[in-house]
């Protein structure tokens, strides 16, 4: 087989998979899928945002991770000038804040282009070119999309810039085209230049003038390489995003809580309340995730996020960008240029020294928990990665049970715990893209349902 690779919608994928078709290799696939996604699933991650790579070489037994998250500017505007509003899940509700004040450094294209320097294979302006016709052409808007773009209409509409991005006052629906031409010349000169210009050039000056971001916060961004973190999980091992990002200690909080004990919904529940006493309420918006794995047995495990989106957009580019300071629960006195805090938490589980499941999610704050029962399905119930996917989810927070399972609400409601019952499987138990490579050495992939997502094997 050529490769796997799973993404939050199915053109994302699909870009992925033709680059691996191709003779492409794993970090080649997510870069293009990177760059897809931009437009087919820009609520969620584009340009202005930030993100997390890992990588695991076949001919190498360790993992690197690049960290290209966002980072505090110099002289961020006060708490005060942040702008609250509401994003309507359905059965749930959660606050999110947004404005000029919210808006980080981003690291997206920085990261992208070091991750290519180091790994890739393929030319950097061929993978960048099918992001450039789709973000021309348009994509028509599935309904998964559709309900994102509705959920998040609010943060999309924040400002003028978010109101002409993204259409005619209203939020766009199923089967209706999303076009961004001057994010394709944006694009199109990415692939030509590469990132210079979005640091040190007309766009950035464009981006300092438009929020208090300043030159020399983008002058000084950097990627910074990283060990990713482990933590033994049945007779394997979990690489994942360490310090100073929180969301990979989450998890291995989670696994080590689990230990060798059957994943039972009560088992669950209590390695959640554990993740949640780690978290202390530490908060992350919008992300969305590729896993992808090569016909060499290369791992590439890429998580990137906008936050919940800013509506705030960098005049005449096309780059929505991440409303992360907005996430007050990810900022705390960081000096300028630190990076802020995050619960993205790419990872690959590996036994016996060979990647067995690459995955990662989206899903806000329900996201160390979507990957903590997609890994045990998978490792301790013996479950196929689509199975593990799909497997109704719960979540845990303040001492109450989120359930998609009538049956599981039943059982935890007995225990004791109070339940709220989702009447359908929903992106608010995040979003799990994820690539199993079975003892055989076939592969299997899957992109959560809950969020529109796919997969796509190459023979």
């Amino acid at each position: 087989m050529r490769g796997a690779l799973a993404a939050g919608h199915p053109l994302t994928a699909e870009a992925g998979a033709e680059v691996l078709r191709a003779g492409g290799n794993a970090v080649d696939a997510c870069i293009a899928a990177a760059a897809v996604s931009w437009v087919c699933e820009s609520p969620l991650t584009g340009l202005g945002g930030g993100g997390f790579l890992v990588v695991h070489e076949a001919h190498e037994a360790r993992a690197r991770l690049l960290d290209f998250f966002v980072a505090v500017p110099e002289r961020p505007d006060s708490p005060a000038d942040l702008v609250e509003l509401v994003v309507d899940f359905g059965d749930s509700q959660q606050i999110f804040f947004t404005g000029p004040a919210s808006v980080a450094v981003p690291g997206v294209a920085l990261g992208l282009w070091e991750a290519h320097g180091r790994w890739g294979s393929v030319p950097w302006p061929e993978l960048l070119a099918p992001a450039v016709r789709l973000a021309r052409d348009g994509v028509v808007l599935n309904e998964p999309q559709a309900y994102l773009h509705r959920i998040l209409d609010p943060l999309l509409r924040y400002s003028p810039d978010g109101d002409a991005l993204y259409g005619p006052g209203r939020a766009l629906g199923a089967g209706e085209r999303f076009a961004v031409p001057e994010l394709a010349d944006t694009l199109e000169r990415l692939g030509g230049e590469g990132p210079e210009f979005l640091y040190h050039g007309d766009v950035a000056a464009r981006l300092a003038a438009h929020v208090p971001i300043t030159l020399e916060d983008l002058a000084r961004y950097e990627v910074v390489e990283r060990q990713p973190l482990a933590t033994a999980y049945r007779g394997g091992e979990l690489w994942t995003n360490p310090p100073p990002s929180s969301g990979g200690r989450l998890l291995a909080v989670g696994l080590e809580a689990l230990g060798a004990a059957e994943p039972t919904p009560l088992a669950i529940a209590r390695a959640m309340e554990a993740q949640e006493d780690a978290r202390h309420a530490e908060d992350a918006g919008g992300t969305t995730h590729i896993s992808a794995v090569d016909g060499d047995g290369n791992a590439a495990s890429l998580s990137c996020s906008l936050g919940s989106a800013s509506g705030i957009v960098v005049p005449g580019t096309g780059i929505h960008l991440n409303n992360m300071l907005g996430e007050t629960h990810l900022t705390g006195g960081e000096r300028p240029g630190a990076r802020l805090r995050s619960l993205m938490a790419p990872s690959v589980w590996l036994r016996e020294g060979e990647p067995r499941l690459v995955l990662g999610s989206a899903g806000s704050r329900r996201l160390h928990g979507a990957l903590l029962q997609v890994v045990a399905n998978v490792a301790a119930r013996g479950l196929g990665v689509e199975e593990a996917v799909d497997a109704p989810r719960m979540h845990v927070e303040a001492g109450i049970v989120h359930c998609e399972d009538p049956a599981v609400a039943d059982e935890l409601e007995a225990a004791g715990y109070p339940v709220v019952r989702w009447r359908q499987r929903n992106l608010f138990f995040g979003g799990v893209s994820a690539v199993e490579i079975r003892e055989d050495g076939s592969l299997a992939a899957a992109g959560d349902p809950r969020r529109g997502g796919a997969a796509v094997v190459v023979a």
